[in-house]
């Protein structure tokens, strides 16, 4: 899964925060016009990033969350993998967490600007390749 809203159980509107594989300054080709990077979408708190599992009835569903197909990154996984976050949540900010379980070191990421911009910003380098959960803030 490349967004936590496609698995069944979670009910969520929209994906708000994108994790990208790739640091911001090789997120975009040269001209900034598209992503040359996979990114995953998600919504709301995410207690690890490796995905989720849920038994229905006698049979258990498990997720797991990759990046999507779009160049460097493509379909692995996305926990302990992230470079840069940006948050295009209108009314929610986030923090991102080096443990599952949103423990230890974290990273606050803000709201959209007033105009609609999205943050995008790298991890800070304790959590580059080294991030695990996120919660609202």
């Amino acid at each position: 899964m490349t967004d936590n809203c496609d698995v069944p159980w979670i009910n969520c509107t929209e994906g708000d925060i994108f994790l990208f594989y790739n640091s911001k300054a090789y997120s975009y080709n040269a001209d900034g016009s598209r992503y040359v990077t996979s990114w995953s979408i998600f919504y709301g708190n995410v207690s690890d990033y490796w995905g989720t599992s849920r038994y229905q009835g006698s049979s258990l569903s498990t997720y797991r969350y990759v990046f999507n197909g779009n160049g460097s990154g493509s379909w692995q996984y996305m926990k302990n993998n992230a470079a840069s976050v940006m948050n295009c949540a209108p009314a929610d900010n986030y923090r991102v967490y080096y443990n599952s379980g949103y423990g230890g070191t974290s990273q606050y990421f803000g709201k959209n600007g007033p105009y609609g911009d999205c943050n995008h910003t790298d991890l800070i380098s304790a959590l580059k390749n080294n991030n695990a959960s996120q919660h609202f803030a």
